[in-house]
């Protein structure tokens, strides 16, 4: 029985919303998931005490999903042959410690 490879984490920016990269890190060892790379981030007025990630839009070969915490947000880019309700799950456990 050969081992389910390992998604690939994509490190294309210097700077990341505090705590994402270790979620991130658990959620590319789940089933399904094939790569995860972290977007742009920017600034919104609503705060969001702790780190949220949510499925945002479909994208080509997966989801984009958006990730909060304070006032910062950060897109989060998924590429899995995963549904969308199948990916919100595997967040959900990711986020758990």
């Amino acid at each position: 029985m050969t081992k389910p490879t390992e998604g690939r984490l994509v490190w294309n920016h210097s700077t990341h919303i505090s705590g994402l990269i270790p979620v991130l890190e658990r959620l590319i060892r789940q089933d399904g998931i094939q790569t995860v790379t972290p977007g742009q981030l920017g600034r919104v007025k609503g705060h969001c005490p702790h780190l949220q990630l949510r499925v945002s839009v479909p994208i080509r070969g997966g989801f984009k999903v958006i990730a909060r915490q304070g006032k910062t947000v950060q897109e989060v880019f998924i590429l899995t042959n995963l549904d969308q309700n199948q990916l919100q799950e595997a967040i959900a456990i990711a986020m758990k410690k």
